[in-house]
């Protein structure tokens, strides 16, 4: 089971001027930068999913392989318009998730 990522925002984002949003701290003073728990979470490589964690997509090509397929799928991007719409069809039919 995946832990849940903290929200990472801009050191004094809860002022109402100030976006909710990141921006790496970079000031000499900011205590944010020297990683100060009061000051909010900073992105490190700690908060990393696991590799078996997440959705598996299968990128598809054709219709064969669209048959063959389970789960979440992903339509290949040479695939023209035509082939596209019947490929989405056939997957709703199959009860396939379409990402793209």
């Amino acid at each position: 089971m995946e832990k849940k990522k903290p929200s990472f925002t801009v050191q004094n984002s809860k002022k109402k001027r100030i976006k909710s949003r990141w921006r790496k701290p970079r000031g000499i003073d900011s205590k944010q930068r020297i990683r100060k728990k009061q000051c909010g979470a900073v992105p490190k490589v700690g908060y990393k999913r696991k590799k078996g964690t997440g959705k598996k997509e299968i990128l598809v090509r054709n219709m064969k392989e669209l048959t063959e397929a389970k789960g979440t799928i992903r339509l290949a991007g040479a695939i023209g318009k035509r082939k596209r719409e019947l490929m989405r069809i056939k997957a709703s039919e199959l009860k396939l998730r379409v990402v793209n």
